[in-house]
């Protein structure tokens, strides 16, 4: 038997270009391939379960094998093989898919949605690492004769009679001068665990049989042996696939450590397993990230049927929850020719949204069984809460029930708590409700004891998306208001309309007013003569909350606000009438003395806000260590 003819591509010219240009990465061709051997395995499983084939199944692994001195890369199953007819079929009429044909044969079967194509375009993955490519295959159909089929990557071919003698195909790629990188155990080894890992039927690598040395016969003639190297590189039951009935953490936290082997312990996981309206399963970790904003965006692989495809799944995923590790695996996530990228259609949508469910379903589920657990890990699954509540609305309505705020004194409240807590004592004038928070519990120490004084409480926004958080919770919290504890003094962060009376005069306050002003001499901060509680520091620098928020989101790159970074930074400078330094200050008989520790309570108050350094923090210790010593 021997036959020549071309290929047809329905195009005269487009052959060259699936050649050179199918895949941007040309190690797919592996993954490809392997793919396919797979598949023809698997339909023969089909076909012995449907009843269609009664023959012995016998072992069905999938073996790779590289000969580096002949420069071939040969993949072989055990599958249904093929006919001559059925490589001119599926391999010569590139336009035509067998998967269609195969479907509609054994649709009343059932099952059919896990049949996948054996040949297509991945199949001419090959020809770009490959001068020429070999099929050699044996058909599961009775009395078949064995094919093989050769061509040189052009559209001309050759079949002629096989050799094979098992039923399944061999795939020999003649590689090219360009790809010899490929002819590597490690490059090879490497390209399959990305690949092929978890592939559902067990994959063999190894270089091609060779003989070794295996001593001397009688006559002292040197003895060769044939070696196969059995290397199954591949778990054919990854954990996703299992029932969440029968697994227990040590398998989900053995299986995190199997994907993930320098990384700490996950603080809990969502095992995915749905069917309808599309099918998908996975494993979605939580990483302890505390307050890192960790946006690595290859920790979640997605794969297709147990092939991986990539690890880039925006689409997919919703980006908030891109900071989580694991598998999505889905066959009805649609991909291109190369299976490479994801086209946002409507299959992903809705898997988008009930990933998203599905976390927030779990969160509430952990805040419920146990709200002290679900405290200890605030640290780390705020930030996965705040980022979704920031980014998808549908995930804020969910989330408001279980997110939590956390004061000063580390206490937790849901929203619903805290509202109740602060409605008592910080409602203004207007009848608003005020949130204050610390953003540096540390550096903001003063100013938090001196609200305590009042009995109000702080919040502590202190992560990296905290900055976005409150803006959002403003917007959503009917009259409510958030300050900074430094942004103006106790009495005016909640405007009460309290009258505080002055010790000093009018005349004295103009005083103070000219005086401080000349001992700070800065234009950018403006000078208040302020009627505060006597206990309250001789002067507060504060920074106008709408001021600081602005300049904020222009150092994260946030929303027109570029010119904010020409501004210098404009501060309020509250002299306490009612501190008795500020008199005593007033009554000192010289003028440089005035001034001098008019200077030097304006310094504490800079101190105090961690704003002094440089030559002025110089300035000031060397001025105390002269008031010391008078």
């Amino acid at each position: 038997m021997q036959e020549k003819g071309n290929i047809s591509i329905h195009t005269e010219n487009i052959f060259p270009i699936i050649k050179k240009f199918l895949y941007s990465d040309h190690e797919i061709f592996l993954r490809e391939l392997v793919s396919n051997a797979v598949d023809a395995s698997q339909k023969l499983k089909q076909l012995s379960g449907m009843g269609e084939y009664n023959g012995e199944l016998g072992d069905l692994k999938v073996e790779v094998n590289f000969d580096e001195k002949a420069k071939t890369i040969t993949i072989s199953d055990k599958g249904i093989g093929m006919t001559a007819d059925d490589i001119k079929k599926y391999i010569n009429q590139i336009a035509f898919s067998g998967a269609t044909e195969f479907v509609e044969k054994y649709k009343d079967k059932g099952d059919e949605q896990q049949i996948i194509g054996h040949f297509g375009l991945g199949f001419y993955s090959a020809f770009m690492v490959a001068d020429k490519v070999e099929i050699n295959s044996l058909s599961h159909v009775e009395g078949a004769e064995p094919a093989n089929w050769i061509c040189d990557g052009s559209t001309e071919f050759e079949i002629t009679e096989g050799t094979r003698k098992e039923r399944g195909t061999d795939i020999i790629l003649h590689i090219n001068e360009e790809s010899e990188e490929f002819l590597n155990q490690a490059r090879l080894q490497g390209i399959l665990s990305k690949y092929c890992k978890f592939l559902p039927v067990e994959i063999q690598f190894g270089q091609k049989d060779q003989s070794v040395p295996d001593g001397e016969d009688k006559d002292g003639k040197p003895q060769y042996k044939t070696v196969k190297k059995d290397n199954i590189i591949n778990n054919t039951t990854p954990l996703w696939t299992k029932s969440p009935a029968e697994l227990k953490d040590e398998d989900y936290l053995a299986f995190y450590r199997e994907l993930y082997p320098m990384s700490e312990e996950p603080l809990f996981w969502i095992h995915l397993n749905v069917d309808y309206p599309f099918n998908l399963t996975g494993i979605l970790y939580f990483p302890k990230v505390k307050n890192e904003l960790e946006l690595q965006k290859n920790k979640i692989q997605l794969y297709s049927r147990q092939v991986f495809i990539t690890d880039e799944v925006k689409d997919v995923v919703p980006e908030f929850l891109m900071l989580l590790h694991g598998v999505i695996d889905s066959p009805d996530i649609p991909l291109n020719v190369s299976r490479s990228f994801l086209q946002a259609d409507g299959a992903v949508k809705k898997i988008n949204t009930y990933i998203t469910k599905k976390v927030a379903d779990k969160l509430a589920e952990l805040f419920k069984k146990d709200r002290k657990a679900f405290e200890d890990k605030w640290e780390n699954i705020g930030l996965f809460v705040k980022y979704g509540m920031l980014s998808d609305e549908k995930f804020y309505d969910k989330a408001k029930d279980f997110a939590l705020l956390q004061n000063t004194d580390d206490e937790f409240f849901t929203f619903d708590e805290y509202k109740e807590k602060a409605s008592a004592l910080q409602k203004d004038k207007d009848d608003n409700l005020v949130y204050l928070y610390a953003t540096n519990p540390a550096k903001q120490h003063a100013f938090i004891e001196s609200v305590k004084n009042k009995s109000y409480d702080v919040l502590k926004f202190d992560g990296p998306l905290d900055s976005h958080f409150i803006g959002t919770l403003e917007h959503k919290l009917e009259k409510t208001q958030l300050k900074r504890v430094d942004a103006e003094t106790a009495d005016k962060l909640i405007d009460k309309d309290e009258k505080v009376e002055s010790v000093l005069s009018d005349k004295e306050k103009e005083s103070a007013k000219a005086l401080f002003e000349k001992a700070i001499n800065d234009k950018n901060s403006t000078v208040n003569v302020e009627s505060l509680a006597a206990d309250e520091m001789p002067v507060i620098v504060t920074m106008p909350e709408f001021m600081r928020r602005m300049k904020d989101m222009q150092k994260q790159g946030g929303g027109g606000m570029m010119m904010m970074g020409d501004m210098p930074d404009q501060y309020t400078v509250a002299i306490n009438a009612n501190h008795p330094l500020v008199s005593k200050i007033l009554k000192a008989k010289k003028a440089e003395n005035k001034e001098q520790l008019a200077r030097q309570a304006y310094d504490l108050a800079l101190l105090s806000q961690g704003l002094l350094e440089g030559a002025a923090l110089t300035s000031f210790i060397k001025r105390s260590v002269a008031i010391s010593a008078e």
